[in-house]
């Protein structure tokens, strides 16, 4: 693609970065065969080429965006499925964040958008707020229908029915391996997550434990900053990265690490991509050692010495979350281990779709949202599974309130077949129990 940015524009280091990408992009339209908001609205706007080309011209112009602009980059998903696909290599994820940022900087938004995103980013990445809003919502559901804003029904609606406890295992410390040693591991326990389901991180401990891994849960450490980077507010999404990168820079200096562990794959996406969003900045060098080390579980679970488990008698519908499948390029790792474990598993058609869920999309979103939790959930029961699993919380909650089925995180299940407990999800009340082993 040509682009005609001027030499003063191409010192700002987001656009010299956005030329470099829009430079790459051939217009062949491949992307469009695999983008979810396009599939469901049809709009060429509403494909990633749609975008590039609003973007583009946003950006060369400096323009105030606009309404329709604004549009349609915001029901973008972030799913980067589109870079699966792209012959080219256009690395779209750099792109549209870019195009975020201008529009948070530029556009005045309308005041009940204003209000909602300040709301989101004042209390998704902060536990203890978040499991009061929780609260409040289980109490403010039955109103639902009085709410105006199908934002505001929606966020009421996603709200579990039942708010885990407080897990301790989330405060700084060390967990020491129960075997001899084979790797010094910082976890990373997140921010939403420990609000909604406490369960994840303490399978990911039991089973790293029981593999030869120390786990450090670092001090300082919390939100990746990934659900206000996707907001376009840069200033406070790179100020909770740089409280992670500190925290982990410090153990590397200290004990060291050989892995920052991420059980949350949109989490996981962010971290890795440390590097690119500190690299004008003075904590460039630490940014990339922490993006360095960064795995998923899947990753670092393939280097340990997983046992190998007899037939569950399970079968497993294997949910690919989009920060995953297409964020990590991850995509083996998690069907290879559940067999291992002796699980069946099966995938669902269009595998490559997104559930709708993508951060705060389904909050901000929910129409579009929807269609595709109802096209993910009715793919994932159509393989008549026992449950489902997936490798991020947040695909665990959207596909979750579709289906009667039990969802649960990868992990889990590698920990209850190696030893751990059954995963109580699998007995959660108002899901369809499978008929489960005795696992030894």
């Amino acid at each position: 693609m040509q682009t005609t940015f001027t030499e003063q524009q191409l010192q700002d280091p987001g656009t010299k970065r956005a030329n470099e990408i829009l430079r790459t992009c051939v217009h062949c339209g491949f992307c469009t065969a695999t983008c979810p908001t396009y599939q469901v609205l049809g709009d060429e706007l509403d494909s990633p080429r749609g975008r590039i080309y609003l973007i583009k011209d946003m950006l060369e112009n400096e323009r105030v965006p606009d309404a329709k602009t604004v549009k349609h980059i915001d029901r973008c998903l972030s799913c980067l499925a589109c870079m699966t696909t792209c012959p080219s290599g256009v690395h779209y994820m750099h792109l549209v964040d870019h195009a975020r940022a201008y529009i948070e900087k530029h556009y005045d938004r309308p005041w009940s958008d204003k209000a909602l995103r300040w709301l989101l980013a004042r209390i998704l990445p902060y536990p203890s707020r978040f499991r009061l809003a929780l609260m409040g919502a289980k109490l403010a559901r039955p109103f639902k229908g009085l709410l105006p804003d199908p934002r505001l029904r929606a966020m009421l609606e996603m709200a579990p029915k039942h708010i885990p406890p407080v897990s301790r295992n989330d405060d700084p410390q060390s967990f020491a391996p129960a075997v001899p040693r084979k790797k010094r591991v910082a976890l990373m326990t997140g921010c939403a997550q420990k609000a909604l389901n406490t369960d994840i991180n303490d399978a990911t401990i039991r089973l790293l434990t029981r593999l030869g891994c120390e786990v450090v849960v670092a001090k300082g450490a919390g939100c990746c900053g990934a659900l206000t980077h996707h907001m376009g507010r840069e200033d406070e999404s790179h100020a909770t990265a740089a409280k992670n990168i500190r925290a982990w820079a410090a153990e590397m200096d200290g004990q060291g690490l050989d892995a920052i562990v991420i059980n949350t794959s949109g989490c996981g996406t962010t971290v890795k991509d440390y590097g690119h969003m500190f690299r004008n900045e003075p904590l460039a060098a630490d940014a990339a050692r922490v993006s360095a080390i960064a795995m998923d579980i899947s990753e670092l679970l393939m280097q340990l010495e997983l046992p190998e488990g007899a037939d569950k008698g399970l079968t497993v519908a294997y949910h690919a979350a989009c920060s995953l499948q297409h964020g990590q390029q991850i995509k083996t790792h998690p069907k290879t281990l559940l067999k291992r474990a002796g699980f069946t598993v099966v995938e669902p058609a269009d595998s490559h779709l997104c559930c709708g869920s993508a951060g705060t999309y389904n909050l901000m979103q929910p129409e579009i949202s929807a269609e595709l939790k109802a096209r993910k959930v009715k793919t994932l029961e159509a393989k008549t599974p026992d449950l489902i699993a997936a490798g991020n919380i947040g695909c665990m909650m959207q596909i979750g309130s579709g289906t009667e089925l039990p969802i649960v995180h990868t992990v889990e299940l590698l920990d209850w077949a190696a030893g751990g407990p059954q995963p109580p999800a699998l007995t959660a009340p108002g899901k369809r129990a499978p008929e489960v082993p005795i696992l030894r």
